[in-house]
């Protein structure tokens, strides 16, 4: 095969350009922007908390300023899961309320433990609804968390799907196989015998990529975010590249350049699996909440009529 081997190798790699082992973090300009977003958050935490201080010091009962905002605040949230799920927002309008979702999120906190009056609950109705916030918030913190992996530590699109990954796995173990069965002929002008070249690549194959080409793989790995196990399948091809023409290193770059995107797919296979499980407990627990919120609501009300 001559230069129809060599174009097979080029369109392999045309679907791997500008992938490198690791993502890269978020820029400079990101940092500003994540600083600058939680600096307003303390901002306006505390200067609500000391809103209800001085509506305190007026001899008012703080709990029905707090709990107002509280409610509103919730239903805000309550809006969002309910546009989201009918599927009404535009992919721009549900991405700025995503980020309002979040940064709304963060700042219930604060009227939540101004509401709670810095102490923990006394009856199993208000433990329940202190148990409800604190889960919904931790499952909010984990889901952006999930959200922010995915784009920044290894630039993998949210929108990839799970049902979409096992086939783009698959073209990548059948594009890896391609390559590496191609052979080169050796120069008719040197008499002596042509470097084992195809045979060493054939072995790397073997030895190191085609176990890791044929599923998914090192689910614990990319639970905390190691490299560790792509690099040192990565290493072994950058080992081998020195000692090869530049025909089988175009073969090698190219070998290489999928490996680290069937990574990728892998790492994405994970993270939005515990995505959509994350689903599972955010959502239920908001509704639950929301309705535990309306009952608290009634009794409190219900009790202010009754003793006056």
């Amino acid at each position: 095969m001559g230069d129809g081997g060599t174009s097979v190798v080029r369109s392999a790699g045309r679907h791997t350009a500008g992938y490198s082992i690791g993502g890269r973090g978020p820029g400079s300009i990101q940092l500003v922007r994540h600083a600058a977003t939680v600096l307003l958050i303390a901002a306006v935490s505390a200067g609500f908390l000391w809103l209800v201080w001085l509506y305190a010091s007026g001899l008012r009962d703080p709990r029905y300023l707090d709990g107002w905002v509280l409610a509103a605040g919730m239903s805000l949230q309550l809006g969002f899961h309910i546009a989201v799920r009918t599927a009404r927002l535009s992919p721009r309008s549900a991405a700025r309320w995503k980020k309002l979702h979040i940064f709304n999120g963060y700042l219930l906190v604060a009227a939540f433990v101004s509401h709670c009056d810095f102490s923990l609950p006394d009856t199993r109705f208000e433990w329940a609804l202190w148990a409800g916030f604190v889960l919904v918030t931790a499952s909010g913190i984990v889901g952006t968390y999930l959200a922010w992996a995915l784009r920044a530590k290894h630039g993998v699109d949210e929108s990839l799907g799970l049902a979409r990954i096992p086939a783009r796995r698959d073209e990548i173990a059948q594009e890896v196989h391609a390559v590496v069965s191609l052979t080169f002929p050796a120069n008719a002008a040197i008499s002596l015998p042509a470097p084992p070249y195809d045979a060493w690549i054939a072995e790397l194959y073997t030895n190191h990529l085609q176990g890791f080409l044929e599923g998914p793989r090192h689910f614990a790995a990319h639970l905390v975010g190691s490299q560790r196990p792509l690099k040192r399948i990565t290493d072994e091809i950058d080992r081998l590249a020195p000692y090869v023409d530049q025909r089988n290193k175009e073969k090698l770059a190219t070998i290489r350049a999928l490996t680290v995107e069937k990574d990728r797919l892998d790492f994405a296979r994970v993270y939005i699996g515990l995505t959509s499980g994350w689903l599972f407990v955010h959502v239920p627990v908001t509704y639950s909440l929301f309705v535990l919120s309306v009952l608290h609501v009634i009794v409190v009300y219900a009790f202010a009529s009754g003793s006056g």
